[in-house]
């Protein structure tokens, strides 16, 4: 009754707009796509902490037990049951209709995706993997009250029972077949190492207690952190690395699982939104490398004396020219390329976000295994949003993806997606705050190309960095399938991927890594770009001179976070009625 109670009140108040007042069909839909919103971050303290909807509590962490698991299958069971009783034919307001369509969406690649049977082997080096999240979670800890103080303590006092959890979980995987790769577990036990050695001062789980400026406070946390957290850390780790490593799979595809394949072919789905056979999606990405180096060979011959694309690939990851001076070099190149996004916006948008975005760096425990990423701002202000960036090992890095790696990740990319969407309190709330792959990589990764189209680059190395971006995200289609369906090794993917685009070694290997980590999810980048280049060529098709850039790109953002055939539905309808103007036309923010 506590959870439901909680849930309800979650799901109130991430609704900035109440459902109609009297019983109906449009109600119904928005109630279960709230109470489904709220489920889902019940599961995500890390994404609770970084929003801070007003209401919302700080004092849990998800129930992964399998007995959790189970409930939460037999809660979204029903609300799938309740929302194929409604006719969508009945509801008035398109807010009730896209509520509709994608709460059944989610319901229903979240049904398909069972078969993979995650609970049972639940390791992971990425933000997907506990460890990880937990950082997350304490990095973003409101800690600013007594009562907020009070839950945290709370929170960090479930750490131990549910680490244990997470153990039993992958113990009974085990013994039913179902394991992670060597590989993965290893990754892991190397972070948990780093978070056991990190002393107070610069462990990632220690955060909340260093932000406060209550001295008591600050001796209670850290007490239990020491005396609880870390020694519930250690059994988890000590049963990866002398239990459950030794057992573990050493075929780094999915397929070495019970209903491996089916698997693939589930979160494949789940990730891309769209029904693909893994064949479908390793051809696709071989098509679209060959015509993406027939564009860098263009570059080369204009600006690299037509130098063969593997020797200049190779000279892009290895030449001192190419490779950053220092971690500061890093931040000042991300920082240029972020304002001279932010100052061209205006001509490629009507619709701004308010909340701007800083640069920080990736935490040192995780500074190895993560790719640059970005994180929300929260609702209320006090958190703004961020581009963590890579800076580990710096000078072996090329410089020359660095400018498309911001525009992808803040602006026009992710931040202007996320946080449009987060802002428009006239979208439903399962549209503001469940972030879809297909079509939010989909959108960054188109942003890489809008900004060439805006002049943001400063050279042509700069150009043939956003072509070896775009080369990798095609890479993924061939390598992702590759790798869990199709028996392709580790190494064979890494050679793939250094044969195509100007990622050093060390990337190379870390993102070969994350695709074994986290199976169906890379190709949703290229998929994604693709059907809204698609969709922008069709609308100029039939708006001719009317086709208007900061029209189309506010249609294809102004329904938030959406799945990429209710895109096009939208987008196609939009444009079908004439509409080449930008909504309302009005501006928000800077």
């Amino acid at each position: 009754m506590i959870r439901c109670l909680r849930l309800a009140l979650l799901a109130l108040a991430l609704s900035c707009r109440s459902a109609p007042d009297v019983a109906s069909p449009d109600a119904d839909v928005l109630a279960i796509a709230d109470a489904y919103v709220a489920d889902v971050l019940e599961d995500q303290p890390a994404a609770v902490a970084r929003l801070r909807p007003p209401g919302a509590r700080y004092d849990g962490l998800p129930d992964d037990s399998l007995a959790g698991v189970a409930a939460r299958e037999a809660r979204r069971d029903a609300w799938l049951a309740e929302l194929g009783a409604i006719e969508r034919g009945t509801l008035r307001e398109e807010r009730a209709r896209l509520a509709h369509d994608l709460a059944l969406s989610r319901l229903e690649d979240g049904e398909a995706l069972r078969v993979c049977r995650f609970e049972l082997w639940s390791v992971s080096q990425m933000p997907n993997g506990w460890p990880v999240a937990l950082a997350d979670v304490a990095a973003a800890q409101p800690v600013d009250t007594p009562d907020l103080q009070a839950q945290a303590l709370t929170r960090w006092a479930a750490i131990p029972a549910y680490a244990d959890a997470q153990t039993e979980a992958l113990r009974t995987g085990l013994a039913e077949g179902y394991s992670a790769p060597r590989l993965v577990v290893d990754l892991v036990i190397g972070q948990l190492d780093a978070l056991l050695a990190a002393p107070p001062e610069t462990d990632p789980l220690a955060s909340p207690a260093f932000r406060s400026e209550d001295a008591a406070f600050r001796e209670r946390f850290l007490a239990r952190l020491r005396d609880e957290v870390k020694p519930a850390l250690q059994r988890h780790r000590d049963y990866l690395a002398n239990d459950y490593a030794p057992k573990a799979r050493t075929a780094v595809g999915v397929s070495a699982n019970p209903d491996g394949v089916a698997c693939y072919r589930a979160a494949l789905r789940g990730s891309t939104t769209l029904d693909l056979a893994p064949e479908v999606v390793h051809a696709r990405g071989l098509a679209a490398l060959e015509v993406i180096e027939a564009e860098m060979r263009e570059l080369s011959a204009r600006s690299f004396a037509g130098e063969p694309l593997p020797s200049l690939l190779q000279r892009l990851r290895s030449d001192p020219v190419f490779l950053y001076r220092d971690r500061e070099q890093v931040l000042s190149l991300a920082q240029a390329a972020m304002d001279r996004a932010w100052a061209a916006l205006p001509r490629a948008f009507g619709r701004l976000p308010e909340a701007r975005a800083i640069l920080e760096p990736i935490a040192a425990f995780q500074e190895r295994t993560a790719a640059p990423h970005y994180v929300p701002a929260a609702l209320d202000g006090s958190q703004p949003a961020a581009y963590r960036v890579r800076l580990y090992e710096a000078t072996r890095q090329s410089w020359t993806i660095g400018e498309c790696t911001a525009f992808h990740e803040v602006v026009p990319g992710h931040h202007l997606q996320v946080a449009l969407a987060n802002e428009n309190a006239e979208l439903p709330t399962i549209a503001r705050f469940l972030f879809t792959s297909g079509f939010g990589e989909g959108w960054a990764l188109y942003a890489e190309q809008l900004a060439d189209e805006l002049g943001l680059y400063t050279s042509d190395a700069d150009r043939l960095g956003m072509l070896s971006n775009r080369a990798w995200r095609a890479v993924r289609m061939v390598v992702d399938p590759g790798l869990h369906v199709f028996g392709w090794t580790r190494e064979r993917a890494i050679e793939f991927l250094l044969a195509h685009t100007a990622l050093s070694h060390d990337q190379a290997a870390q993102e070969i890594d994350r695709y074994i980590a986290w199976p169906g999810q890379a190709p949703s980048y290229l998929l994604g770009f693709e059907e809204i280049l698609a969709l922008r060529s069709e609308a100029r098709r039939a708006l001719g001179e009317r086709f208007e850039l900061r029209a189309f790109h506010d249609a294809v953002l102004g329904g938030g976070s959406v799945t990429l055939p209710i895109l096009r539905a939208r987008v196609a309808n939009r444009f079908a009625s004439g509409g080449a103007g930008s909504g309302d036309g009005r501006k928000r923010g800077r």
